[in-house]
């Protein structure tokens, strides 16, 4: 069956159709890091998936000059940091995290899968936009 459709969109399954880059950031061996963004031709926001084994860090901080971030937790539960606050997460909880405020987290004991949207897109130099520091989280 043929569909005739005026608006356009784009499909793409996280887990099957995008690389894994979670072995970029030099963690634990089977950290799982997929950037959406491209692959779903965002214009105005971008999308990632990750999944923290449990008991781990992730090895950055990071802040943001212009992005605002929003981490929803999707299965299982951890820690989060942002600037200097440590509080518990748990499934469907979602954290928004505004512009040069430092953020981190952390995986409980059955491992913690979370998605982050960020808005605006930071278009082709994501890199002038952040700033990133390995073990910023270190108790």
């Amino acid at each position: 069956m043929a569909y005739d459709c005026a608006v356009a969109f784009t499909l793409r399954n996280i887990k099957e159709d995008l690389e894994d880059v979670g072995s970029r950031f030099e963690g634990a061996p089977d950290l799982e890091f997929r950037l959406a963004t491209r692959a779903l031709e965002l214009e105005e926001s971008g999308l990632s998936y990750q999944r923290v084994p449990p008991g781990y860090r992730f090895p950055y901080g990071h802040t943001h000059k212009k992005q605002e971030e929003v981490y929803v937790v999707v299965r299982g539960s951890g820690r989060m940091k942002v600037d200097e606050e440590i509080f518990e997460l748990k499934e469907w909880d979602a954290v928004r995290v505004p512009p040069g405020s430092w953020r981190g987290y952390e995986a409980g004991p059955e491992g913690l899968e979370i998605l982050v949207i960020g808005a605006p897109n930071l278009g082709e130099s994501p890199r002038e936009d952040v700033d990133g520091q390995r073990d910023w989280w270190a108790d």
